[in-house]
């Protein structure tokens, strides 16, 4: 009568499902040959040894579509080259193609949520633009290409603009990019079937005064966003109008401990919680991430600033069960995983490393 029981009790428990992420790194003679493969264990924290996906030139930030079938990388050190591929099951990449446009050192990829268009910023071009993706994954050729104007107080990063990133809301109504030189949060409008960007009224929301808005965050709910200040070591909070995608400032917190220094420090990475109740930004030089609760009315409060033990967090990605970052020192050449508090939201490192060239995205699958 006990036996049943007892194969029940020898049985072991099934092994957790690793999750898949990739990154996009600074490629060298020496270091780095392109984008990278590696898995989450969601129990553990624990990284596999990354192996290469593909070979690249400097494929700096990559992004996935929303069926996981394709993968799009933004070619850095180029004038303006954007790669498709498709992910094996052996999640190995296959280029599908490249496409360029006028926007010197792309920096940022997103994908909109109907995964029609792939939009890109360029930082030294000072320009977005908007790909079509066809049926295959493969891209079109640009339909939509905008310059923007303008400078900043800081001469000597802001001379003119610097786009740093580029995304469309949920419902693919309106894009916004972070132009760093201008200290503007752009709004456009935006028809997913064309592939048009046209610019919003007002044209932008603002950030302090030599800020410099790097990366974005919407809140998984809706009627907020929020954007990290690389310069000023700070994060805007956002209201965003639903009907016109207009934003207006509601607080600006810094991201480091009080009386540090920004001397050698930047942001780099923010992230929302899928549960909206938390939010995270990554601090290059500090070597942390700064975590804050959000409340019902948008705004941040500071909970921690834990170090991260890699050096120079470029970027990082929320797994998507939303218990792990993994994050990569740029400078380190490592990946390390911090578990997330599911009461609280704060974060724990796990200890765990693996080596990796010059990690600076980290895109789960």
């Amino acid at each position: 009568m006990m036996l049943v029981p007892l194969l029940l009790a020898l049985t072991p428990a099934p092994a957790a499902q690793e999750l898949d992420f990739y990154i996009g790194t600074y490629t060298s003679k020496d270091g780095s040959k392109g984008i990278y493969h590696a898995k989450l264990n969601p129990e553990t924290g624990e990284i596999s040894a990354p192996t290469l996906a593909a070979e690249a030139n400097g494929p700096s930030f990559v992004t996935l579509h929303p069926n996981g079938r394709f993968l799009y990388a933004a070619h850095e050190p180029t004038n303006g080259e954007v790669s498709a591929y498709a992910i094996g099951a052996d999640r190995k990449l296959t280029k599908l193609n490249t496409e360029a446009f006028k926007g010197t050192n792309p920096c940022h990829v997103s994908v909109d949520s109907q995964g029609k268009n792939l939009l890109v910023a360029a930082y030294s071009g000072g320009s977005v633009a908007c790909f079509p993706i066809r049926a295959d994954g493969s891209l079109a050729a640009a339909t939509t290409v905008i310059e923007n104007s303008g400078s900043g107080p800081n001469k000597s990063r802001q001379e003119r603009p610097h786009l740093h990133a580029i995304y469309a809301d949920a419902k693919s109504r309106f894009v916004y990019a972070c132009d760093l030189g201008t200290d503007e949060v752009l709004v456009y409008r935006f028809d997913p079937t064309k592939g048009t960007l046209t610019p919003s009224e007002p044209k932008a929301g603002k950030v302090p005064p030599g800020g410099g808005p790097r990366h974005l965050a919407f809140h998984p709910g809706g009627g907020f966003a929020y954007v990290n200040n690389e310069m000023l070591n700070s994060v805007t909070t956002f209201s965003v109008d639903g009907t016109t995608g207009a934003l207006k400032e509601l607080q600006t917190l810094s991201t480091l401990p009080e009386g540090e220094s920004l001397q050698g420090k930047s942001t780099a990475e923010i992230a929302c919680h899928p549960n909206g109740r938390w939010l995270y930004v990554s601090n290059r030089g500090h070597n942390s991430i700064a975590a804050y609760g959000i409340g019902a009315d948008g705004k941040l409060t500071l909970m921690e600033i834990q170090p991260v033990g890699v050096r120079e967090p470029r970027g990082f990605g929320l797994d998507p069960t939303g218990r792990w970052i993994v994050v990569g020192g740029q400078s380190s050449n490592d990946l390390t995983s911090l578990a997330i508090d599911p009461a609280t939201g704060k974060l724990e490192p796990s200890g765990k490393k693996v080596a990796v060239g010059t990690p600076v995205c980290v895109a789960f699958k």
